[in-house]
């Protein structure tokens, strides 16, 4: 199970860290990430971190947004500063105990969070 938390309403400019506490046995999972859907659109990879250290981005929030996880807590972080309106969304975090896709494919990830609603506004 994966809880998210840590959402809500920012201004322009601000930071929010969201908060993914995994339940069960994802000390075995390969990949962990965050995806965000907005209204209307599909839902993409915002950033992914595989145990064997390897971190990756999406344009958008390079340099922005910054990935990690504590295994010893079993939660996947995602600072967020100098947010900005486009990065307004439901954030949603994933597990991955395949490695069978690419970081960002949403069909590669097996375990989703019910998602925590950002708005920058």
């Amino acid at each position: 199970q994966l809880v998210e938390s840590g959402g809500g309403l920012v201004q322009p400019g601000g930071s929010l860290r969201l908060s993914c506490a995994a339940s069960g046995d994802f000390a075995r999972t390969h990949r962990m990430a965050w995806f965000r859907q907005a209204p209307g659109n599909e839902r993409e990879g915002v950033a992914a971190t595989l145990t064997s250290g390897s971190i990756y981005y999406a344009d958008s929030v390079k340099g922005r947004f910054t990935i990690s996880r504590d295994s010893a807590k079993n939660t996947l972080y995602l600072q967020m500063n100098n947010l900005k309106p486009e990065d307004t969304a439901v954030y949603y975090c994933a597990a991955d105990f395949t490695l069978s896709s690419r970081w960002f494919e949403r069909r590669g990830y097996q375990y989703w969070g019910q998602g925590t609603q950002v708005t920058v506004s």
